[in-house]
């Protein structure tokens, strides 16, 4: 099994479930629940960050798994404090792959409902092109 890498966990603070009026925000709870459940160190290499929106208002609570190389995967409908600990579970699942992808059925449930995109690792930047040799008629 490979070695698990570093993953960063991006989290919609501004996501608000529908009818929900409190303060502070469902995104921002579950921004909290994250921060809490991975300051206890059982989540290595999992970095939560927090965005000001992930443009998926319509399946709040958002969240977004990266690392370097790998797949990248957006989640909602995702409850604002019960789902932390599922969604540190599934992101330590990916952090064990190579691409990213993890088996369908090996995901935790909130992830096969709840998956809004899976967006394919960035290309490392190619080399520039040679400056075209320019040469003399006369050669």
């Amino acid at each position: 099994m490979p070695e698990a890498a570093p993953v960063t966990l991006y989290v919609c603070a501004t996501c608000r479930a529908a009818g929900d009026t409190a303060e502070p925000r469902a995104g921002a709870r579950l921004l909290a629940a994250l921060q809490e459940a991975v300051s206890t160190g059982a989540h290595p290499g999992i970095t939560v960050e927090s965005v000001e929106c992930l443009s998926v208002c319509k399946r709040p609570c958002t969240v977004a798994v990266a690392s370097q190389g790998r797949w990248t995967y957006v989640y909602g409908d995702l409850d604002p404090v019960a789902s932390a600990g599922t969604i540190l579970d599934g992101v330590a699942l990916y952090a064990e792959t190579a691409d990213g992808i993890v088996p369908w059925k090996a995901r935790p449930q909130e992830f096969r409902k709840g998956v809004v995109a899976r967006i394919p690792p960035f290309p490392a930047p190619l080399p520039p092109l040679a400056a075209p040799r320019i040469t003399d008629a006369a050669e």
